[in-house]
């Protein structure tokens, strides 16, 4: 697989993960407001594991110019640390910052149990909490439990309840297009089993949930962490984490306001269809749909990029990138998964996570994990900003 490889520089370390002695950080999660400041979220995990482990933080640093320079640590939340306790530990974080009022929904896993383990089950879930800020990130809510709130939307599930879910850390995708509500839609897709992925959506940023399409809907039965994007028609695409590449979905609505619709056929994005193909490794990343202009003939196009490590294994996170037809009602799972360029090469390390968002000078703030410590736990977090032009070998530029 031939790649371009960012050359060293322009790039800022937020938090750093120490030796085997030091509390690793993981997960990377950034949002992007409305006046143009960025927020980075991490676990910092003392429990060195998941979440589910034991006492898991979220910390946080603040940029108030879109990454050219970064305020200092924080705290966001602390976990208790408490055996047991639903407090025991907050992470995985999914962040958005609503298009109007600026104001930041994050979702967590929470608690002390963990994703896939057999005593994790519908009577003892993977638990899941939020909280918020009105300020930009400055100060925090006190945190509240949403495990009922989002469980009982599958409780009636012809195929049976949701045992144990939580949202894909990361962003979490506002809509472009519909508002039904107080705010504009938010999308959150969920890892859950048994069988495979949901998504949920709030038209009140979160303080209430539907299922997509109702209970029953199963967009990805082996699907892992995931994503959602909007495409420019309004429906839904699901990108989920998978050995080797990436599950596409696309959820095609009866009626958008109500949220009703179904999923199509899923399809593998992988080397064997010029598509996101991971080699030798399964990890989360990011979707996103961001205006462009194809710079042979000054034409207005948008662009999905779609990141991941490009292997073999965790390691050489990349970006991948395809222009979206203008038959937008054309594009079909199959087609969308299969037909993506040679990846750009952000790193050339070991480097897992990696999420991004659009900045308002058109370029994409890029955050990912790179560097593997010596205990194995933690990666360095590291953002970097990166133009069209750098991800697409000058092919693609912004909108002016």
């Amino acid at each position: 697989m031939s790649c371009s490889v960012k050359p060293e520089g322009g790039r800022t370390v937020l938090f750093e993960s120490g030796n085997k002695d030091s509390i690793p950080y993981r997960i990377p999660a950034i949002a992007a407001l409305p006046d143009g400041s960025l927020l980075a979220l991490t676990d910092y995990r003392h429990c060195r594991l998941d979440i589910g482990f034991g006492r898991v933080d979220i910390h946080a640093r603040r940029s108030p110019d879109s990454g050219r320079s970064w305020g200092g640590e924080t705290v966001v939340i602390e976990g208790s640390g408490t055996e047991g306790a639903t407090d025991c530990g907050f992470g995985d974080p999914a962040i958005v910052a609503d298009r109007e009022s600026g104001e930041i929904l994050v979702m967590l896993v929470c608690g002390q149990t963990v994703y896939w383990k057999a005593e994790t089950n519908r009577e003892n879930p993977n638990r899941i909490a939020c909280i918020r800020s009105s300020d930009g990130g400055k100060t925090w809510s006190d945190w509240e439990e949403k495990t009922e709130d989002i469980y009982s939307l599958f409780d009636e599930c012809r195929d049976g309840c949701v045992e144990s879910c939580f949202i894909g850390s990361g962003r979490i995708f506002q809509s472009r297009q519909v508002k039904a509500g107080s705010h504009y839609r938010i999308y959150a897709a969920m890892c859950a089993r048994p069988n495979g992925n949901r998504v949920i959506y709030s038209d009140d940023l979160g303080q209430t949930w539907k299922a997509l399409g109702g209970a029953d809907q199963l967009p990805a039965l082996y699907g892992n962490e995931p994503k959602c994007e909007e495409l420019p028609d309004g429906r839904v695409l699901l990108s989920s984490r998978a050995e080797g590449g990436r599950i596409f979905n696309i959820f095609d609505f009866t009626d958008i306001v109500s949220g009703e619709g179904t999923w199509g056929k899923p399809a593998f994005s992988c080397a064997e269809n010029n598509g996101c193909a991971a080699l030798e490794n399964s990890c989360n990343g990011e979707i996103l749909i961001i205006p462009g202009v194809r710079n042979a003939d000054k034409t207005e196009v948008l662009i999905a990029l779609q990141s991941v490590p490009l292997g073999p294994g965790r390691t050489n996170v990349g970006i991948y990138y395809r222009e979206i037809p203008e038959d937008v009602q054309g594009i079909t799972p199959k087609s969308f998964a299969s037909g993506w360029s040679t990846p750009y090469q952000v790193s050339a390390d070991e480097s897992a996570y990696s999420t991004m968002v659009p900045l308002k000078n058109g370029s994409i703030g890029f955050y990912f994990e790179e560097t593997l410590k010596d205990s194995g736990t933690g990666y360095d977090m590291v953002y970097t900003e990166l133009s069209l032009e750098t991800i697409t070998g000058g092919l693609y530029g912004p909108r002016r």
